[in-house]
């Protein structure tokens, strides 16, 4: 599969550009690589439909921060590109009207009257750090619309079927010619159906769907970041005329660890040693997502130093190497000393000043040789 192509770049739009920008780049786009002004040409047709994948995130906040922050992966979830369409006339249905009828033909007369596929639903769930790290499989309750029990989806009573629409004879559009483009409005009868229902169901009152209440299990694979978008095929809204169901959008949120922070596939931790700890070396406990991790601390390990313990971070969900662990040394240093303590400490205090070489000047007396201009060091001028 090729590598696709940033949206901004396929909108020809800076980062910065303004929402009334990015429309405006889309519709030019879109016209020019319209399926009705270009016939057979199947490049045309890819640029259609990489136009309006562009347009579908950049023209939602939400979608586009999290691309901007992600990327294709903060957009897509577990698709394997990024928001996409069936068909044309799945575009047709979504960007159509910014066109003021313009996209007449294309596939959306195709549709009209027939089977229409559900809208889309969306909804988010929240795991902590561990069930991302681990992956789990959680229960979304979500309501939706299914076809009515009482007319099998019809809208019509029983007994009774849908009519066809003597405004526009069944097509669901009202198709006017204008210079070069064909203007295409829904029919105000029968509201682009093509069809118009007599004797309307007493159960869903015409609509043919009516709500239900469903358990879904979502599989959250491991690795999963916050911010990214699972995608349940067919578990939206169900269609219109026995058309196929909506997809279900679950966006993720992680909450936040009082431990350990995260960096894409790392995992980052304070370790907090004392300063003997650090100077003589030592082995501590150290605790993980899930079980402790006996951890070597060299001596002499430095204030801010990073340990890197590999593999030991998140897998990546989309099949990538996983992350380490990193843990940075923190030096603690006790506020309230007993006498003892504070007697071994200024011991060690007095050792370590008499070992300071005769000939090294203390960091005091050259800062004061600094700015009385007698800074000459001895081992400096040899």
């Amino acid at each position: 599969m090729p590598e696709q192509r940033c949206y901004y770049e396929v909108l020809s739009v800076a980062r910065t550009a303004t929402a009334e920008e990015i429309k405006k780049a889309y519709k030019k786009l879109a016209l020019a690589n319209h399926p009705d002004r270009n016939p057979g040409d199947e490049e045309a047709i890819g640029r259609f439909k990489e136009a309006a994948e562009a347009y579908e995130v950049l023209s939602d906040d939400d979608k586009r921060s999290r691309y901007d922050r992600h990327g294709h992966a903060g957009v897509r979830g577990g698709n394997a590109r990024g928001p996409q369409f069936q068909d044309l006339g799945d575009i047709f249905e979504h960007f159509g009207d910014l066109f003021g009828g313009a996209f007449g033909g294309g596939g959306r007369k195709q549709r009209s009257g027939g089977a229409q596929r559900g809208a889309h639903l969306q909804t988010a769930i929240t795991i902590d750090l561990l069930e991302a790290s681990k992956g789990c499989v959680k229960d979304l309750e979500v309501q939706r619309k299914k076809p009515c029990d009482a007319c099998s989806g019809s809208g019509s009573e029983p007994g009774h079927t849908p009519e066809q629409c003597d405004y526009c004879g069944g097509a669901g559009q009202v198709v006017q010619s204008q210079g070069f483009f064909r203007v295409q409005t829904t029919c105000p009868a029968c509201r682009g159906t093509g069809k118009v229902i007599r004797h309307k169901c007493n159960k869903c009152y015409g609509s043919g769907r009516e709500n239900e209440n469903v358990t879904l299990s979502v599989n959250v694979p491991a690795g999963i970041d916050n911010g990214m978008q699972l995608c349940l095929k067919g578990e939206g809204e169900a269609g219109n005329n026995g058309g196929p169901r909506g997809d279900l959008y679950v966006d993720i949120r992680v909450k936040e660890h009082p431990r350990f922070q995260r960096e894409g596939t790392h995992l980052i931790c304070e370790v907090p040693v004392s300063y003997t700890q650090a100077a003589l070396g030592t082995e501590i406990e150290i605790p993980l997502l899930e079980g402790t991790h006996l951890l070597k601390i060299p001596a002499g390990t430095q204030p801010g130093e990073v340990i890197r313990l590999k593999g030991k971070g998140l897998a990546d969900p989309r099949g990538g190497r996983g992350g380490d662990l990193h843990l940075s040394i923190k030096l603690i240093v006790p506020k309230n000393l007993g006498e003892e303590h504070e007697r071994l400490l200024r011991k060690l205090a007095e050792h370590e000043q008499a070992r300071v070489s005769p000939h090294e000047k203390s960091w005091l007396e050259k800062v004061k040789g600094f700015f009385t201009g007698d800074d000459d060091d001895p081992e400096e001028e040899q």
